[in-house]
């Protein structure tokens, strides 16, 4: 039996272009993907933080350094430049290889740099 775990994410992610007339996918900038393990051409889930739509698409390789966030094709109707997004991947895990399994997960500032490093995501007190 497996169970899906988070693989990878981009954490509050800006969007910088929007391309509705795009064959499709999320160009994301490619120290980011090098650095989350999210490969290209791998489903990812984008989750917008300012109108709440979810969806799913693929990522590609943008170019390195340029801090890109493109969403493209038909998701372009989905997220606008500015918008604040979550991208996520996802991975299959044994029982046996979740035992010490942690995710990347990336924290990003204004300008899609990453502002932090973590593999465990904090509690908040409620």
């Amino acid at each position: 039996m497996q169970t899906t775990m988070l693989k990878a994410k981009l954490h509050r992610a800006r969007v910088t272009h929007s391309e509705l007339e795009y064959e499709g996918s999320c160009a994301i900038d490619g120290e980011l993907l090098d650095r989350s393990g999210i490969r290209e051409y791998e489903q990812i889930q984008i989750y917008n933080v300012n109108n709440g739509d979810r969806f799913t698409t693929y990522a590609i390789r943008a170019k390195d350094g340029s801090g890109v966030i493109s969403v493209n094709g038909a998701a372009a109707r989905r997220a606008a430049v500015g918008d604040i997004v979550i991208i996520c991947a996802y991975v299959g895990l044994s029982q046996s290889e979740m035992l010490n399994y942690q995710p990347t997960l990336l924290y990003m500032n204004e300008n899609n740099q990453i502002a932090r490093v973590g593999h465990t995501i904090p509690v908040q007190a409620a």
